[in-house]
């Protein structure tokens, strides 16, 4: 499946818009989210990890305790892509 080409410059800023809780540039988009409790944090990525399989796309997740730090970036296409930003939407619903 081919993946989606690179966003440029302008297409990052303005879907930054749309996406408050994340940051980043064409390296990748980044967001970090607190829970309520490690275990809340754990189901979120199980969560996550649901939608990750549905879309054949993965973040890398870090987990502290109970904050979640998440990058997305399309490797395969060396930068960010609309497949990432679709991901973060999806991720965005799963989070608080």
């Amino acid at each position: 499946m081919p993946r989606p080409p690179r966003l440029s410059p302008d297409e990052i800023a303005a879907a930054l818009h749309g996406l408050p809780e994340w940051s980043g540039d064409g390296e990748g988009i980044h967001r970090t989210a607190e829970l309520p409790s490690f275990r809340d944090a754990v189901a979120a990525i199980a969560s996550i990890a649901d939608v990750a399989e549905e879309m054949d796309h993965h973040p890398d997740i870090d987990l502290r305790w109970r904050t979640l730090h998440l990058s997305v970036v399309t490797h395969a296409a060396g930068g960010l892509t609309e497949l990432d930003l679709e991901l973060a939407r999806r991720i965005d619903v799963l989070l608080p």
